[in-house]
């Protein structure tokens, strides 16, 4: 057990992931959320997860389930929230005005030394902490959805954050088992994203020039790119696939720009084609079948982790 505590604002999926994540650590988390009955049911329907995970062998950290529950508390009262907390991590919807109201709220009422940290998948920290008086304490740390399975997080500072709040942060994320990676910067869509997005423009352009349908494209990356970027990055791939990496650019750093000037200006999903892959992602995973297919998600996701710990502390021996 840890004597530290850790707010939680916003007693969604994220929120709830990030309370998990932090008791598997043994932190003291405290769960706020403005409706009382949303913090009772967030805190039941954890202690479960928490208590299913523990007998299919899935529970993080060392600690068991009763004992990371007992880790976990509620409260409708912010002030009582912040109330010696050592790191608040924002996890309300994304909506910048409820951003920057909340953090306006806060920062009022926060000790001078408390990291206040966004979950935000989209927002500069800047836009939500410029006129803020402990503006230099905030900070983004955006996990990967979903955060208990997807270790990833992107530790985004603004202009004026300072670099101990960044290193704290990291560190954090290091202790509770998640892998911080930190910007230099803030940058509109972080990494994550934008990464993300060149992958869905180009699938998109290739479903919209009717080369593949959406189940092949898919395929591409699940059955193809994705079985080798889950153990290895694009770089380390690349370098693989060559002598080395001078040899790659060497035999393909022609034919990668050929390629990559054809692929057109980045599009608009809407219209027709919007409505064809949607149609498409529907006949694949029905509306009322997504639920089912999280968990399946999850399960791979999980099962991933173990095994990738099981080969990397292989190799590490």
């Amino acid at each position: 057990m840890r004597n530290e505590k850790i707010g939680i604002v916003g007693s969604g999926l994220i929120g709830r992931s990030w309370s998990m994540i932090f008791a598997s650590a043994g932190f003291r988390v405290m769960l706020y959320d403005i409706q009382p009955e949303q913090t009772q049911v967030s805190l039941n329907m954890t202690q479960k997860e928490l208590r299913d995970l523990e007998v299919a062998g899935l529970l993080r950290g060392k600690l068991n389930a009763e004992e990371q529950i007992a880790c976990l508390s509620t409260t409708n009262d912010i002030k009582e929230l912040v109330k010696g907390a050592y790191f608040i991590q924002e996890c309300i919807p994304e909506r910048l005005e409820l951003k920057q109201k909340l953090f306006k709220e806060l920062d009022e009422i926060v000790d001078a030394q408390t990291i206040i940290s966004s979950s935000t998948s989209t927002f500069l920290p800047s836009l939500f902490s410029k006129d803020l008086k402990h503006k230099e304490n905030v900070v983004v740390a955006h996990p990967v959805n979903p955060p208990y399975y997807v270790p990833l997080v992107e530790v985004v500072p603004a202009p004026w954050t300072r670099p101990d709040v960044v290193q704290k942060t990291r560190s954090l994320m290091e202790i509770i088992g998640q892998k911080p990676v930190t910007l230099s910067r803030e940058i509109d869509g972080f990494v994550v994203n934008r990464v993300q997005y060149a992958i869905l423009n180009e699938t998109w352009r290739l479903i919209n020039d009717g080369i593949l349908d959406v189940k092949d494209i898919d395929s591409v990356m699940s059955d193809g790119l994705g079985m080798r970027y889950a153990f290895l990055g694009p770089w380390e791939t690349a370098h693989l696939n060559a002598e080395g990496m001078t040899n790659y650019f060497e035999r393909y750093s022609k034919s990668i720009y050929d390629v990559s000037v054809s692929m057109g200006p980045v599009p608009r999903m809407e219209g027709d084609t919007a409505s064809r892959i949607a149609k498409e992602c529907e006949a694949m995973v029905p509306l009322d079948k997504l639920a089912e297919r999280r968990l399946y998600r999850d399960n791979c996701l999980t099962q991933l982790s173990i095994l990738k710990s099981k080969l990397n502390g292989s190799s590490a021996n």
